[in-house]
């Protein structure tokens, strides 16, 4: 596969790993393995949710994106701030503080991605009327969610809405606009994206429903805060009139936010990924019907839960209820020429693949029966100490070739058992069998003895914990190796 399709911006420093597993267990795609004691991330599965960025307790799982240096590189620079970005902010009354702190920042121009969205907004109710053979609709404003479906959920790929996300057709907006206003060439304008997350900077990069992306960096929104902070203080005497975007627009930083401005009360809107794949299953289950949109997001509480904002997500959710109180209720810009243009997709989300077994059907099915044979063999704990998080996942790295049941800490301590077993048998036959061996035998025997009774003492706690993982039944999603699989430049940071 070309390995573009697979750029990442969550990257290990394996310096830091400590093999711990915990970032194993929490990645919804199964992406993670840990080898001779180090995560590694199989980045075929990897959709840079982030949650192995939020899981780590070493910071070992970074994520790459832009500094303010990559403003040197273009003659005009627009900002792009999603619009989580003012809940950032403790008693933030006029968004035009803010945007004039983006002024005094570096940039020459900024334009608000919750004016976009708004846009979007209405383009998603004219497509939701005329097209009811697709409901319910999913949204494509999380990125996080679009590579999912592409690489678990094929079925659903016909229910994704053809739309640019908001941040895409905002940085198209703003780099007509500065061409008009300056006459400068496209490529002498760097559009820059403030991201909340990993997967935005991921889009940035490889977007998905258009062939390229016309942003041209992504610069977290914590690496810049501490200065937007100082510079907002002088921002105050005289900020600028800069805003455009309305309630309706900066209500998509929270969940839900995108489906309010519908004005529709058939949708469901879901975030957290494990609340998300949950939906998913139960829409290619057919479960979810009388809907016509239905919101995912893949951060707790929408894009104010990313991995690269500032304030926790539940405290900036309630200061949106404060920072409508001085914001119009909708946007008061027009519509820009090229919106039309701007907002439809260019190119279909294809399904990739990635944990299809075999070539083809055939020896797909064969690769199945050895996993199901494999699975009698290992004790079904989960307990993530062979570095796979299930022991299905670990089953299907055995029939991939790249792993062993000897990497089972469980089946490695059976064989163990039995292999000292066999030996002291044939020591204690040789006792009987060989003249005078007492002296030389015995020491040994009584050493495999040893170990026997040993490895035996690891029967107790296996044999409860067994049973304990067979008596409970959590409600967890389906990991995706349970899930039946068809055949067939000095500007760029590392997160500190």
């Amino acid at each position: 596969m070309d390995e573009q399709k697979f750029f990442h911006s969550v990257y290990l420093d394996d310096k830091l790993c400590r093999g711990c597993v915990n970032c194993i267990k929490r990645c919804p795609t199964e992406a993670i393995r840990v080898w001779d004691g180090k995560a590694h991330i199989l980045e075929k599965f990897c959709i840079d949710c982030g949650e192995c960025v939020r899981t780590c307790s070493y910071h070992a799982k970074r994520i790459r994106r832009d500094n303010l240096g990559i403003l040197e590189r273009y003659d005009y620079t627009v900002a792009l701030p999603p619009p989580s970005f003012y809940t950032q902010f403790n008693n933030l009354q006029d968004v035009n503080i803010l945007l004039t702190a983006l002024l005094y920042l570096g940039f020459d121009d900024v334009y608000e991605v919750a004016d976009a969205a708004e846009q979007v907004s209405e383009a998603t109710k004219r497509y939701i009327a005329d097209h009811p053979e697709n409901w319910p609709l999913i949204s494509t404003a999380c990125p996080t969610v679009v590579r999912l479906v592409r690489i678990r959920f094929p079925n659903l790929l016909e229910h994704l809405l053809p739309l640019n996300p908001p941040v895409e057709v905002a940085a198209r907006l703003a780099r007509q606009r500065a061409m008009e206003l300056t006459g400068l060439c496209a490529d002498q304008i760097g559009v820059i994206f403030l991201s909340p997350c990993p997967a935005k900077i991921t889009y940035a990069k490889t977007p998905l429903g258009t062939d390229s992306s016309a942003i041209d960096g992504a610069i977290a929104i914590k690496d810049i805060y501490p200065k937007l902070l100082f510079h907002m203080k002088e921002a105050r005497k005289h900020p600028l009139s800069l805003s455009t975007a309305g309630q309706r627009g900066v209500g998509w930083g929270k969940g839900a936010g995108e489906s309010y401005a519908l004005d529709t009360d058939r949708f469901l809107a879901a975030d957290g990924i494990e609340n998300i794949i949950k939906v998913l299953e139960e829409l290619e289950d057919e479960k979810l019907r009388d809907l016509e949109f239905i919101e995912l997001d893949a951060c707790p509480g929408g894009c104010v839960g990313g991995t690269l904002q500032v304030e926790n997500a539940y405290v900036a959710k309630s200061k949106f209820k404060r920072l409508n109180h001085f914001l119009p209720p909708v946007r008061t810009s027009t519509d820009p020429p090229g919106i039309q243009q701007a907002l439809p997709w260019d190119d279909e989300v294809q399904y990739e693949p990635v944990f299809r077994l075999g070539h083809n059907v055939r020896e797909s099915i064969a690769m199945v029966n050895q996993m199901n044979e494999l699975l009698e063999q290992l004790p079904g704990l989960d307990c993530g100490s062979c570095g796979a998080p299930t022991c299905r996942a670990r089953a299907e790295d055995i029939v991939r070739g790249q792993s062993s049941t000897l990497d089972c800490i469980h089946v490695l301590k059976r064989s163990v058992k039995e292999l000292t077993a066999a030996c002291a048998d044939l020591a204690d036959q040789a006792l009987h069998d060989i003249p005078g061996a007492d002296a030389r035998l015995q020491p040994l025997l009584e050493s495999l003895q040893k170990l026997g009774a040993q490895a035996a003492l690891m029967d107790g706690p296996l044999q409860r914990r067994a049973a304990e993982a067979e008596s409970a039944s959590p409600d967890f999603p389906k990991t995706p190796a349970a899930q039946s699989a068809p055949a067939g430049p000095d500007t760029t940071q590392e997160e500190s």
